[in-house]
């Protein structure tokens, strides 16, 4: 073992510098583990210069006023830098953009578990030699005063949202980065569409299109510019991009062989990407998807809309004696993927046999686990009976929306041979310039339609 050298050098740079900027990243995101580390935490820790700088002016901040500065706090910050060559300056600002970014850091565990590691041996180690000359003294209680409190100091002190501390936080302005749905109405009740973070849950019996749904939401993100990652477990890979073909392009899906070469072209125009990844139905758990999205972004692929169909069809990570159990915890997770990867995450569940047929589908009808509803931030159901199919008809019920009304129905137009859904317009005028109507007003017109007939059977 060698022995402690008080005069040698101290610092993060065997991690190298992409390790101390995401340290840094997570100082400044993260206020908890901020104030774990800063207990523990040398400024001169970090190797390179603009770093030092950067992580002395958030503690500084945290020292003088007690709270923790926002994102845009340190813009302020920076502008108003003094002292520092242009240099400094300048790799800090670039440093705070490439924090505004991407606010998502790989393996963050790790960094956080390493660097308090580290940091607190130095602390241990300091206090070691401050313990030599109390030894010569035998000052034995202020030694074990002095071993004690290092050993304490970085300790996890996690106790929540500080209402102090975190005051800034609150005050940032939230940035949902909406995908829309280009039905104008769902978008309008959603406030531009879903957002990073959330999950939305469409719910159908089967065979009645929720996956021509699903392409048509995946789409709609293409066309915005964004990756969209479609993953199945139902379907081949093939057939969902033939769908893709059709939605996009406007191609039935029997003419697509003839069209091949007009489709080419037009998809080549788009502004987003498409990654389908077919898993055989059931043998694929969130673990997997999330291992597949991870490689992705260590590819530098930014993916901005996750699509699964369907997540009653995911393999669960640990079998319950109840299924309902284990659905719960799938759509836990990939809520969780969402909030992690930062993007909207859509997907489909079945429902049981009393939405078969059935004009409109509520979240009763939902199959084997209400409970997974709660997580959800958007809800809708399709409902389509056989007359609907024919006709090219069907309804959509907005069944919960954490972002505006809920419990309206919308009248739909879908032709499944080109994956063309559309919202249809009220022309009755009845509900105003408003197409959807609330579940109670449709409840009402098919009460008095019944009781219209009961006095006709009367009559006659």
């Amino acid at each position: 073992m060698k022995p402690l050298d008080p005069t040698a050098k101290v610092d993060f740079s065997k991690f190298g510098v992409r390790f101390q900027e995401n340290l840094a990243k997570l100082i400044t995101l993260d206020r908890v583990f901020a104030d774990q580390i800063g207990e523990v935490l040398d400024a001169s820790f970090f190797e390179v210069k603009y770093l030092q700088v950067f992580t002395k002016m958030i503690y500084d901040y945290k020292e003088k006023y007690k709270v923790h500065p926002s994102l845009t706090t340190l813009a302020t910050l920076v502008r108003s830098m003094e002292g520092e060559n242009e240099v400094i300056e300048k790799q800090v600002r670039d440093f705070l953009v490439r924090i505004h970014s991407t606010r998502v850091v790989d393996g963050k565990d790790f960094i956080k578990d390493t660097s308090l590691d580290f940091c607190r041996k130095q602390k241990l180690k300091e206090a070691i030699i401050k313990s030599v000359d109390l030894l010569n003294r035998s000052s034995f209680d202020e030694i074990s005063t002095i071993i004690n409190k290092a050993l304490l100091m970085g300790q996890s002190n996690d106790f929540g949202y500080d209402y102090v501390k975190d005051f800034e936080k609150r005050f940032e302005i939230k940035v949902r980065d909406q995908v829309a749905t280009n039905w104008k109405e769902f978008d309008d009740i959603m406030g531009g569409g879903l957002g990073k973070g959330e999950l939305g849950v469409i719910i159908s019996p089967t065979g009645t299109g929720k996956s021509h749904v699903l392409v048509h939401l995946g789409a709609q993100a293409i066309k915005a510019g964004k990756t969209v990652v479609h993953y199945t477990f139902e379907l081949g890979d093939s057939i969902i991009a033939n769908r893709y073909d059709s939605c996009i392009t406007g191609t039935p899906l029997s003419d697509l062989y003839v069209f091949k070469e007009q489709i080419l072209e037009e998809v080549q125009k788009l502004k987003g990407r498409l990654i389908v990844k077919e898993y055989p139905t059931k043998s694929a758990s969130t673990l997997a998807l999330r291992s597949h999205l991870e490689k992705m972004k260590s590819r530098d692929i930014d993916v901005g809309c996750i699509i699964v169909d369907y997540a009653d069809l995911i393999k669960p990570k640990r079998f319950n004696s109840e299924k309902r159990h284990d659905l719960e915890s799938i759509y836990e997770d990939l809520r969780a993927i969402a909030q992690e990867f930062e993007c909207p995450v859509w997907t489909a569940s079945q429902t049981n046999r009393s939405g078969y047929n059935a004009e409109i589908v509520t979240m009763e009808s939902i199959s084997e686990a209400f409970n997974k509803c709660f997580v959800a931030d958007f809800i809708f159901t399709l409902s389509r009976t056989l007359e609907d199919k024919n006709a090219n008809s069907g309804r959509f019920f907005v069944a919960k929306n954490r972002f505006g009304p809920d419990g309206l129905v919308y009248p739909i137009f879908m032709d499944t041979s080109k994956v063309k859904i559309k919202i249809k317009q009220n022309t009755s005028g009845s509900l105003g310039s408003n197409p959807a109507k609330t579940q109670e007003q449709i409840l009402k017109e098919k009460y008095k339609e019944l009781m219209g007939k009961n006095k006709n059977v009367n009559k006659s």
